[in-house]
């Protein structure tokens, strides 16, 4: 009987102390990890929902870069922090994949599913192949049709990038020919398709529709089953008829695993009141990105079908880390 009711006590110890825990949480500041350089598209989403999270926390919400290895050193270090809800993660959807094309920083690797406790899906960016005004390309139809004639370039962010699987996966889809330049990055891609140097290249809205405004680009396709309202009058490859492409990058928020629950239900509800404030939509329509938000099922779900979508294609193209 006496173990019975201590059993009991200390449950109810438990709980009790849980419910202390979510109702002082947070009691000092929360440290927000982006893994990739300060200024990039995904830093800057990061900064402005820091922000707003500040407020309705009526705590400090600091953004700190923590750079190298393909946000793996940045992502590594979160995985390995304590799972108080203090430091959490932004990332995006490159965190799916990112330990399987990319050599591990100095801590390791990390695991995407098991390692981390989702907390939000802020938005989904789809993917455009576009093509130079000069090559005369109106439509993805053509410029297929040319590719099967004889080989044309795209660039992408580089060797393993989602660019690149994006890609590969469209040339499989559709039975084109393009072939992969990598670049340092998308703007070095985008500048040689301005150029004349190569014909195609893939990027996101925020890197191309400067040149499509101008007419220098031509938008061909958008990488996604559905057109996206940011660029509606660009085709979807389920437009074109083309199952199997449908692939977008998104931005997530992560914490450590075992995060508890109050402390991830709290998170959630703020970050989606959060996006649906006006000036963050714009914000994220500056950078491509249309906010989904919802429950932390939904970041799980997305983060679950990329690694088994993007793994398979990578292993498909024999990538290795490098």
């Amino acid at each position: 009987m006496n173990g019975i009711r201590r059993r009991l006590f200390l449950s109810g110890s438990l709980a009790m102390s849980g419910v202390v825990w979510a109702q002082t949480y947070p009691s000092r500041p929360i440290t927000i990890v982006v893994p990739f350089s300060a200024g990039a598209g995904t830093d800057l989403v990061a900064r402005q929902l820091a922000e707003k999270l500040s407020i309705r926390l009526r705590q400090p919400v600091l953004v700190q870069n923590r750079v190298g290895a393909a946000g793996i050193i940045g992502t590594t270090f979160v995985a390995k922090s304590p799972a108080d809800g203090y430091t959490l993660l932004f990332v995006p959807g490159s965190f799916s994949f990112a330990p399987m094309v990319a050599k591990s920083g100095p801590n390791g690797g990390y695991e995407p599913v098991k390692d981390f406790t989702p907390i939000i899906e802020v938005g989904q960016t789809p993917m455009f192949l576009v093509t130079g005004a000069s090559t005369g390309f109106k439509t993805f139809q053509q410029a297929a049709a040319a590719a099967k004639g004889k080989q044309m370039a795209y660039g992408s962010a580089g060797t393993g990038s989602i660019l690149h699987i994006v890609g590969e996966a469209v040339n499989k889809a559709t039975g084109a020919n393009f072939m992969h330049v990598p670049y340092k990055g998308v703007a070095p891609a985008v500048a040689d398709v301005l150029g004349g140097h190569i014909p195609f290249a893939y990027g996101s809205l925020s890197t191309i529709k400067p040149h499509i405004a101008s007419g220098k680009l031509v938008p061909l396709a958008v990488t996604s089953r559905e057109r996206t309202r940011l660029a509606p009058d660009v085709p979807s490859m389920g437009d074109l008829g083309f199952r199997g492409v449908d692939l977008t990058s998104w931005y997530g928020v992560f914490g450590p695993r075992d995060m508890p629950a109050d402390i991830v239900k709290l998170l959630n509800e703020h970050l989606n009141e959060i996006l649906k404030m006006h000036d963050v939509i714009e914000t994220m329509a500056v950078q491509g990105t249309t906010p989904v938000g919802g429950g932390p099922l939904v970041l799980a779900h997305t983060n679950v079908a990329d690694v088994e979508v993007y793994g398979r294609i990578i292993r498909e193209l024999g990538l290795q880390p490098e």
